[in-house]
């Protein structure tokens, strides 16, 4: 399973922005550890950088100087349509119209094959749902149609997830698909006297890096325009009757802890998830340790809820990538032993209660059962903060088949037996929701297979609600 990208958005009048970029990329990195680029505007025209690999090894000081002007985009990359070479990077460029734009892309589009058709083109020749949508709005524009008239042309036709920034000539564009189903949020430098610039993110915490305070979220079917002048608001597109469907696995696992989503602090929501995971599945044991990172807020509200020492089992290597969003099966085995390291004295003769966030295909929790019974664990009880895992996304986490998904096809039994775990649970799907405490604002389509939006009949989606 891999998540989709962040993305970054700044119009800083007087100050070269391409340093403020780099360091909100840098806070966006846990979305996307494929590939990075930014596009900046100056001298009339639109300069776009972009390579595999990580933030800080895309951009150098000598790249960053160049990258002058005062409007940049941003986006780092983990694929969920197309290619994961380089061509596929983001942004994408159109030279359509005086200055051309530039695109960046989070989400996922369900309804590719339609939209390519409409502009005469087999979408397997094209590199990703992005450079589609950039391809659709350049014959908008290269027909004489304004960029803001060709979006809502082209984004009005789109099915599935998107939360885009576009940079045109003295503007940066911001918006959200009509569902919401992935986070955007706006910013201001200075303050609010003295306004120095705007910035968009996918997260606050790309905002606090800058020294930005957090201003709001931007509304499902938003979009917002930054220019020198300052910010504008459109409802490009009318939002869902269903109301909002953040992806509920922002608060479980995909966003920052430190991050606000739909104006909860996920830390603070997964401290819950661990409290009310407690309450609902006893256990008698010594020890509460979390998976780093996203599992340790679970586990500490675990071991305050049930009266279980909390502790520290396992050290991570802070230089190794998230396995749950490595590119394959044999990067992800590997990369277990490489990224966590039990501490054994912490475990050794131990019972212990491990908390995770999530299981998915299975290998990786496997890897690391048998690693803490190697350290000696006397007893290794999984307790997990969202429930089974069991329908594919089509929204901007790549699950393309259930066959995937060890939920799906097995029993909570069955799953325990090929873990090897003495026990495991996980939280109910009413107590996540009432960790978030939210009232049906979240996408829960993984868990429930009740899909708010349209699923492809190719890949095997089935079109259900309950909305």
């Amino acid at each position: 399973m891999k998540e989709a990208c962040g993305v970054v958005g700044i119009v800083a009048p007087g100050r070269d922005v391409s340093h403020l970029c780099y360091d909100a990329l840098y806070a966006l990195q846990h979305r996307g550890q494929e590939s990075a680029g930014m596009a900046t505007f100056v001298n009339e025209q639109i300069t776009v950088v972009k390579d595999n690999g990580l933030v800080s090894h895309v951009f150098t000081d000598t790249t960053l100087r160049a990258l002058a002007g005062s409007f940049v985009i941003g986006h780092t990359r983990y694929s969920t349509s197309g290619s994961a070479n380089w061509t596929a990077a983001q942004p994408v460029y159109r030279s359509a119209g005086a200055s051309g734009f530039a695109l960046a892309h989070n989400g996922n589009l369900t309804n590719t094959t339609e939209l390519a058709a409409l502009a005469g083109i087999s979408y397997t020749s094209m590199l990703s749902d992005s450079d589609l949508v950039a391809e659709l709005l350049a014959l908008d524009v290269n027909a004489g149609a304004s960029l803001t008239t060709a979006l809502r042309d082209v984004l009005s036709r789109c099915e599935g997830a998107f939360s885009m920034v576009i940079l045109d000539a003295h503007e940066v564009h911001a918006v959200r698909d009509p569902y919401g189903f992935r986070p955007l949020c706006l910013g201001r430098l200075g303050s609010v006297d003295a306004v120095e610039g705007w910035v968009v993110a996918s997260e606050s915490p790309a905002l606090d890096v800058l020294g930005a305070t957090f201003v709001r979220e931007i509304n499902p079917g938003e979009m917002v325009t930054i220019t020198k002048d300052g910010v504008t608001s459109t409802q490009l597109l009318a939002p869902a009757a269903v109301g909002e469907k953040l992806c509920i696995f922002e608060f479980v696992y995909f966003a920052r802890p430190d991050a606000y989503l739909m104006g909860h602090q996920v830390h603070t929501t997964r401290r819950r998830m661990g409290e009310l995971l407690a309450k609902q599945s006893s256990v008698t044991a010594d020890l509460v340790m979390g998976v780093p990172d996203s599992g340790v807020p679970a586990a500490e509200g675990f071991a305050k809820a049930s009266g279980i020492p909390f502790g520290y089992g396992l050290v991570k290597n802070r230089y190794i990538g998230r396995t749950f969003i490595s590119p394959d099966q044999d990067r992800r085995a590997a990369s277990v032993r490489r990224k966590l390291n039990p501490l054994r004295e912490n475990i050794e003769g131990q019972r212990l209660v491990v908390v995770d966030d999530s299981i998915v295909r299975g290998t990786t929790t496997q890897a690391l059962v048998r690693m803490l019974r190697d350290a000696g664990a006397a007893e290794v009880h999984l307790r997990i903060s969202s429930p089974p895992f069991m329908w594919p996304c089509y929204y901007g986490i790549d699950t393309p088949t259930r066959a995937e998904l060890l939920a799906a096809n097995h029993t909570i039994e069955e799953m325990n037996k090929f873990i090897g775990s003495d026990s495991l649970e996980f939280i109910s799907l009413e107590n996540l929701r009432a960790a978030i405490e939210l009232d049906g604002e979240c996408c829960d389509a993984c868990l429930t297979g009740n899909y708010p939006a349209p699923t492809p009949v190719a890949l095997g989606g089935v079109v259900t609600s309950r909305w």
